[in-house]
């Protein structure tokens, strides 16, 4: 199935320079990084590392550090987004990292 979000453009791919912390979604317009087309309700963010240098993905909730994720050259994580989760992309090394970001859909539970 293919989703389109007609009118919806921005930037899905990031260097992170060494040092630097990167809001990528959860604060609102104008400060998030990202657009995500299920703003408002549960997602996935998927974040693929595009480069040779790890870095990290960290959930915040009202300045609370929910969980924290490297994510490996070449590797892709993809992490639960709860709608009021705050996504930031962090440096981990004196190198530039290269990330892809992107959201999905939660798949509907099965009872």
């Amino acid at each position: 199935m293919l989703l389109c979000h007609a009118g919806l453009y921005g930037q899905t791919f990031f260097e992170i320079t060494p040092g630097q912390s990167m809001l990528m979604f959860g604060k609102g317009k104008g400060q998030d990084a990202t657009i995500n087309p299920f703003e408002g309700e549960d997602c996935l963010a998927v974040i693929k590392n595009m480069g040779a240098t790890a870095f990290s993905v960290r959930i915040q909730q009202k300045g609370k550090i929910l969980k924290t994720v490297l994510v490996k050259p070449n590797k892709t994580k993809k992490i639960i987004l709860l709608v009021g989760h705050e996504l930031y992309l962090d440096s981990e090394t004196q190198k530039t990292a290269q990330a892809r970001v992107g959201y999905e859909r939660l798949a509907p539970q099965i009872d």
